[in-house]
C-alpha cells in the first residue's frame, strides 16, 4: 500500500501515523492494514475517572438536601473536566484508533450532555461500546440512557401528557433526516416512548403505569408499539441507512458528498446495519483514496490538538488551559453547542480561530517561538531570539513537550522530508518559497514551522 494512502487512512480514522509505524505498514496490503485497524479496535475499554464520592452520594442513604445537591453538582463539574482531559489523552494514546475515532463521531451524532457526571460517564461509554456494533442495538441503548432521557425530556413523556422532544430528534437528527416523516409520526411515536425513566444511579426503568398502551399508527402501520418497536420500524426505511451513510461519508471522506459513493455505502449498511462492516467497506474502497478526497478536510479543534500530541506528546500542567484552548478553538468535549452538535467543515475556521490555530503549535510546543531566521543567520542570534520568546511568552501555556519521542520517531527522516510526514496536502508555492528562505536550524524547529502553515490545518 502506498505511503500517502496509509497516511490518509490514519489521518481520517485516527489522528495520524508516525514514521516507524508507517514504514512497517508500507510492506502490507490494504486489506491487511484495514483488518489490523479493525482487529485492534475489537476490545471495548471504558473510560472512567474515580467516582467514589459521587457513588457515596448516590447510595441508598442519599438525602436531597441543599447541601448534598450543591456538593454533588460541584463534584459533577469537576469530574466532567477530568473526563474531558482523560478523553483527549485516550484519543492521543490508544491503539484502538477506529473505535476511539468512531466514539468521537457518534458523540456529535447522538448529541447529549448532562450535569450529573455518573450519567455523563455512562452515556460516553455507551457510545464507545456500540461505536462499531449494530446500529439498531445502538439506538435502542441510547434511548434508554439516563443522560438522553433527561436531555430530550423522555422522562417527562407520560401517557397523560406526551412529550415529543425525543421522538422528533430521533427521526430528524439520529435516523432519518428532515422530510422522511410526518408530524403525526412524531406524535404517535412519542406515545410509544412514554414510561421511559431511570433510577438515581442512572439505570433504565420502564414505568408501565406511565406508558400509553393504546394502539399507535406509525408509518402507516398500526399496533401497541413501544419504543423499541418504533426503532425497528424506522430502520426498515432505507432512508435511515442513507442518512447515516451520508454523515459517515461527510465526516470520514469529503464534505462534498458523492451520491454514487453514498449509495454504495447505503447498500452495504442497509443489509444488517453493522457499523464495522460499513467502515471496512469504506476503508477498502478505491475511491476513498482518490486525490479529490486526500488532504481536503479541515481538522476539527480536537483533531488538531490530538494530532499535535501524536507527533510531539505534550502535557498541560494546568488542565484549565486545555479547556481554555478548546473554548477558543470552538469545540469543548462533553459540551456541545446544541442538540444538532458542531457543524464542522468550514465552520471551524474564522478570523479569530485561524490566528490561534496557526500559532498553536509554537504556543504549546515551543514557548510561542517560530524560527523565522533567514538562511545564513548565526546560531547565536537564533538562540538569543528563542530565549527572548521563552521569557516573554513561555509562561502563557504551562506545558511539557516530549521532544525525545519526536526525535526517536523521526530519527531516520531527512529534515527536507518532514513535510511528507506532517502534512496531508501539497505545500503551496508561496509557502514553499517562504520555507526555503528560512534556516533549517533543526528538525524540531522545522517541525514547528511546518505545523504553523495553513496546510497543517488539513487532513
Amino acid at each position: 500500500m502506498k505511503n500517502n494512502h496509509i497516511q490518509h487512512l490514519y489521518w481520517r480514522v485516527g489522528f495520524g501515523i508516525l514514521p516507524n509505524e508507517l514504514e512497517n505498514f508500507s510492506k502490507k496490503s490494504k486489506k491487511k492494514i484495514v483488518d489490523g485497524i479493525i482487529e485492534t479496535s475489537q476490545k471495548v475499554t471504558p473510560l472512567k475517572v474515580d467516582t467514589a464520592e459521587l457513588d457515596e452520594l448516590l447510595s441508598g442513604t442519599y438525602e436531597k438536601t441543599k447541601e448534598n445537591i450543591k456538593k454533588f453538582q460541584k463534584l459533577s463539574r469537576e469530574k466532567t473536566k477530568e473526563l474531558n482531559i482523560a478523553w483527549i489523552d485516550r484519543l492521543a494514546n490508544s491503539n484502538q484508533i477506529l473505535r476511539e475515532k468512531m466514539t468521537l463521531f457518534w458523540a456529535n451524532h447522538f448529541v447529549c450532555e448532562d450535569n450529573n457526571y455518573v450519567y455523563t460517564q455512562n452515556f460516553h461509554n455507551r457510545l464507545r461500546e456500540h461505536a462499531l456494533g449494530n446500529f439498531k442495538d445502538f439506538i435502542k441503548a441510547i434511548s434508554k440512557e439516563a443522560a438522553m432521557t433527561k436531555y430530550l425530556n423522555t422522562k417527562q413523556n407520560k401517557k397523560q401528557k406526551p412529550n415529543e422532544n425525543f421522538a422528533r430528534e430521533l427521526m430528524e437528527l439520529f435516523t432519518l433526516g428532515v422530510g422522511n416523516y410526518t408530524e403525526n409520526d412524531i406524535k404517535e411515536s412519542a406515545k410509544a416512548f412514554t414510561g421511559y425513566g431511570h433510577n438515581l444511579k442512572g439505570e433504565f426503568v420502564f414505568k408501565r403505569r406511565l406508558h400509553d398502551e393504546t394502539e399507535k399508527i406509525f408509518f402507516g402501520k398500526t399496533g401497541n408499539f413501544k419504543g423499541d418497536d418504533i426503532v425497528d420500524l424506522i430502520l426498515e426505511k432505507k432512508e435511515c441507512a442513507k442518512f447515516i451513510c451520508t454523515k459517515i461519508y461527510s465526516y470520514f471522506v469529503n464534505d462534498t458528498v458523492n451520491e454514487l459513493h453514498v449509495e454504495e455505502l447505503t447498500d452495504v449498511f442497509y443489509k444488517d446495519y453493522n457499523i464495522e462492516n460499513l467502515m471496512r467497506y469504506m476503508m477498502l474502497a478505491d475511491w476513498f483514496y482518490d486525490d479529490e478526497n486526500m488532504g481536503t478536510k479541515i481538522k476539527s479543534p480536537i483533531e488538531l490538538l490530538v494530532g499535535l500530541k501524536t507527533v510531539v506528546p505534550v502535557y498541560f500542567k494546568s488542565p484549565k488551559q486545555l479547556f481554555v484552548l478548546q473554548k477558543l478553538l470552538g469545540q469543548i468535549l462533553l459540551n456541545p453547542p446544541n442538540v444538532a452538535g458542531w457543524k464542522g467543515g468550514r465552520s471551524w475556521i474564522d478570523s479569530n480561530t485561524i490566528t490561534l490555530r496557526l500559532k498553536l503549535p509554537s504556543l504549546i510546543l515551543n514557548h510561542a517561538y517560530i524560527s523565522k531566521a533567514k538562511v545564513g543567520v548565526s546560531d547565536d542570534a537564533i538562540d538569543k531570539k528563542k530565549e527572548f520568546f521563552e521569557k516573554k511568552y513561555g509562561k502563557r501555556f504551562k506545558t511539557e513537550a516530549n521532544w525525545d519521542v519526536f526525535n526517536e520517531q523521526f530519527n531516520t527522516v531527512a529534515i527536507t522530508d518532514l513535510d511528507k510526514y506532517l502534512l496531508a496536502c501539497t505545500i503551496s508555492n508561496q509557502a514553499s518559497v517562504y520555507l526555503n528562505s528560512l534556516s533549517k536550524v533543526s528538525k524540531q524547529e522545522y517541525c514547528i514551522q511546518l505545523m504553523s502553515l495553513p496546510e497543517y490545518q488539513m487532513c
